[in-house]
């Protein structure tokens, strides 16, 4: 790798638009306008072509100004620059990485003065080619993602929200439609949006990629011809304006309509009878108006609208990578505890290893987990090793903590010999592909004083005035047993030896990576890392333990980290809950994907340690159906909840200790939630509808420690669309019964006529207890928290 490719950082594609121009019904171009050499591809599906032309001509290709600034395109495309367009998306081209994007100055393109070209009648500049608004002024594009240099993600068949603003001049009618286009550049989805709120001119719609690689989207905006003809002539007809003027308006908009070539022969049929309807003269009034507003012609304008001025924004970026990047559930375990003994002659535990720990991979299979995420296996420093419960003091047997990684026996490239060898590791990640669960091992870029690293590359760590290497610190906390690297000194050095040793996990069945504390390194040095391992291992999957701010844990996900810690384990009020619902379902959901973790041997929340049993069912109801990525770390299920005093920490951490636990003896005992985890895991896998982000919708409650909130999917089942929903209420208060009314908004449940019983109720079933109740639009709940503080609904479909 020669220095002028160092590094070369990951840039998600940026999609320009150029329009083309029709002789017969022209719209003014900037200087980017297409020529109209005979060579050219004719646009296919997708393009900026209209469906018809003006209501009271044949129909012709017409298109607006771009919506993007042709003054935003590359330096080297013009006319004759010998790029070719995509078939199916003429003027529309893809920016690489190394593409150079001018603006030219605005003061080049002002207003003409008399004498001048311009004024000559010339248009070739008309109008100038700065201008940002098309013909269909089209903003305010989501999801979008730093204007499109990163792509949004998704995973193969989530839905997608995309939004946008589109508005016009004056009175007429517009319509917009969300377009989705696959890998190679072919239209797969068209979709008319849906207007949002009153005067507000947004407009929503979902898509849904189907597989994996680099899709994209555009909105079109355009003249709803039916719409304002329809407008007008139920008006002036209504008070006998303009009668004959409307029908022969009417009747050529549905002879144009008829002839495009899209048209079935049904629906060319069916307009060419509204057209000659309208035209005859001998029947009354309201029947030839009832032509052209049949459920008949309705049905086929919406399926299809007959559009003008069609204009489209550029096209943005979507990844989409394998589903677990975005869907799982995982369970952490420290393989050293798992299957650990006591030595009586000696009196000390002995290590468990990767032969025991099979158990606990067994186990997190039968609760139905996806991955089991393991801490650092390698070896561990002696230097400054911390005892039980992080005290500075370790005695001759205390393991030390798994993050102080690096010994003589060696570094981030070794096992920890207590846990096995290289071949012991083997068997145990092929015993779990043998389960159905994936390996994920922690990534933490740190070194104890011991690692070799420290000898061997001082430079790639920090020196301070007294000549020592700097410990990490967060005051007053303190690590001493931990040595940060230092990215500046050494950079393509020490990335590379980063990605030597990620590339050696990767070869014995890793490819899950949960990476600690990413947010104390640069953003450059993930987006080159990830990018690097992704070229060669797209399946990888990258988890950022970071929780930090907001800026940088969103900077993380743009850089190519699929999922995130969240701060979703510091909310537990139902305020808090609402809010932070809401932020990550449609606020961040673009590029970051919270993974739900419920505890982790470094947070153990006050609401988990004074509040019971009920404590551990709520956070998991939440965490399970509220994000489509959950995690566990093990002795949860045991209810554990003894924090070292004045700390949100574990008593007798397992960072410290070895820490063995009877998990079968508690299950027998009926002293373990591994059955109400597993109910929970079983429960996503039957819904597809908690497998998306962007689909929750927070509902109302009259209890101040009531939550309520739904998903809504719509999917196909032997070949048949199936509508799934879940409504999920939970109590938060863990000490006391409360009441409520739920009231639900019908629209976000995608309620059909079959669905409503004769009386106007539906049927809810409860997945966790299999009682069965009426709902409507307001219901009462009493959630008792010693019994069951969580109804976990899914509405019956099709009861008629």
């Amino acid at each position: 790798m020669t220095s002028e490719e160092w590094p070369a950082l990951r840039i998600g594609p940026i999609v320009a638009n150029v329009s083309s121009v029709s002789q017969q019904n022209p719209q003014p171009t900037g200087h980017h306008a297409r020529s109209n050499d005979p060579q050219e591809p004719t646009p296919q599906a997708g393009s900026a072509q209209p469906d018809v032309g003006s209501r009271l001509n044949a129909p012709v290709p017409a298109t607006g100004v771009p919506d993007v600034s042709p003054s935003f395109q590359r330096s080297h495309q013009s006319e004759d620059s010998g790029v070719e367009q995509p078939n199916d998306s003429p003027g529309v081209d893809l920016l690489e990485d190394d593409d150079v994007v001018d603006r030219e100055p605005a003061e080049q393109h002002g207003t003409a003065e008399l004498g001048s070209e311009a004024d000559s009648g010339d248009s070739s500049e008309f109008p100038s080619a700065d201008l940002v608004y098309g013909r269909i002024p089209i903003t305010d594009v989501s999801p979008v993602v730093e204007c499109g240099r990163f792509p949004a993600t998704a995973i193969p068949g989530e839905d997608i929200q995309v939004s946008a603003t589109v508005f016009r001049e004056g009175h007429d009618s517009l319509g917009a439609s969300a377009v989705l286009y696959d890998p190679q550049g072919r239209e797969d989805q068209r979709v008319t949006m849906t207007p949002g709120a009153p005067g507000t001119d947004t407009f929503h719609a979902l898509l849904r990629p189907r597989s994996e690689g680099t899709w994209s989207f555009a909105i079109e905006g355009w003249s709803d011809l039916y719409d304002t003809w329809l407008h007008a002539a139920e008006i002036k007809i209504g008070v006998g304006q303009d009668v004959e003027l409307m029908f022969k308006e009417g009747q050529l908009l549905f002879e144009a309509a008829s002839k495009e070539s899209s048209r079935s022969s049904e629906e060319a049929r069916a307009f060419e009878n509204a057209a000659a309807r309208m035209a005859d003269t001998s029947l009354s009034v309201e029947d030839r108006l009832a032509a052209g507003t049949s459920d008949e012609v309705k049905s086929y304008v919406a399926e299809r609208p007959l559009r003008d001025l069609l204009s489209s924004s550029q096209r943005y970026p979507i990844e989409v990578e394998r589903e677990a990047a975005g869907r799982g559930s995982w369970y952490e375990f420290f393989p050293r505890s798992e299957g650990a003994t006591w030595d009586a002659e000696a009196g000390q535990w002995v290590s468990g290893n990767f032969r025991s720990a099979v158990k606990a991979l067994d186990r997190a299979a039968a609760m139905g987990f996806d991955v089991a995420y393991l801490p650092p296996i390698h070896p561990i420093g002696r230097d400054h090793r911390k005892g039980p419960n992080n005290s500075l003091e370790a005695g001759p047997q205390d393991p030390g903590s798994p993050w102080a990684i690096g010994s003589p026996e060696g570094g981030h490239d070794a096992i920890h010999p207590d846990l096995g060898t290289f071949e012991d590791f083997d068997n145990f990640v092929a015993h779990a592909h043998e389960l159905g669960l994936e390996v994920a091992l922690d990534l933490a870029l740190q070194a104890s004083p011991d690692h070799p690293w420290v000898k061997e590359h001082p430079q790639w760590f920090t020196t301070r005035a007294d000549g020592t290497i700097a410990y990490a610190e967060n005051p007053p906390k303190k690590y001493q047993d931990i040595y940060p690297l230092n990215f500046d000194n050494d950079p393509q050095g020490l990335a590379h030896e980063v990605l030597r040793v990620v590339k050696l996990w990767i070869s014995h069945g890793v490819d899950i990576f949960r990476v600690d504390n990413p947010h104390t390194k640069p953003l450059w040095f993930w987006e080159w890392l990830i990018a690097r391992v992704r070229e060669e291992h797209p399946d990888t999957v990258f988890l950022a333990e970071a929780f930090t701010r907001p800026a940088m844990m969103q900077g993380l996900a743009k850089a190519g980290f699929q999922q995130s810690y969240s701060y979703f384990t510091w909310r537990n009020t139902k305020e808090e809950i609402e809010e932070y619902l809401e932020e990550i379902s449609h606020e961040t959901s673009s590029a970051y994907r919270p993974n739900f973790f419920v505890n982790t041997p470094d947070i153990l929340t006050e609401y988990l340690q004074f509040g019971g049993p009920a404590a551990f069912k709520v956070r998991a109801a939440l965490a399970s159906t509220a994000s489509p990525l959950w995690g566990v770390y093990a002795g949860y299920e045991l209810f554990e909840h003894v924090a070292r005093p004045g700390a949100e920490e574990y008593m007798d951490n397992e960072k410290y200790e070895l820490r063995p636990r009877d998990f079968e003896g508690a299950v027998k005992r009926g002293e373990s939630l591994a059955p109400y985890i597993t109910r929970l895991n079983e429960i996503r896998k039957d819904h597809p509808a908690l497998g998306d982000l962007q689909n929750l919708t927070v509902q109302s409650t009259s209890d101040s420690a009531i939550v309520a909130y739904s998903k809504t999917k719509t999917v196909e089942h032997n070949g048949q669309e199936v509508k799934d929903t879940v409504i999920v209420v939970i109590n938060t208060d863990t000490h006391a019964t409360r009441e409520a009314t739920v009231w639900l908004d019908l629209d976000s449940l995608n309620l059909g006529d079959h669905d409503f019983n004769e009386d106007g109720s539906f049927w809810v079933d409860d997945l966790i207890s299999g009682d069965s109740w009426k709902w409507g639009t307001h219901n009462y709940v009493r959630l008792d928290p010693y019994i069951e503080p969580a109804h976990i609904l899914h509405i019956r479909r099709d009861v008629k």
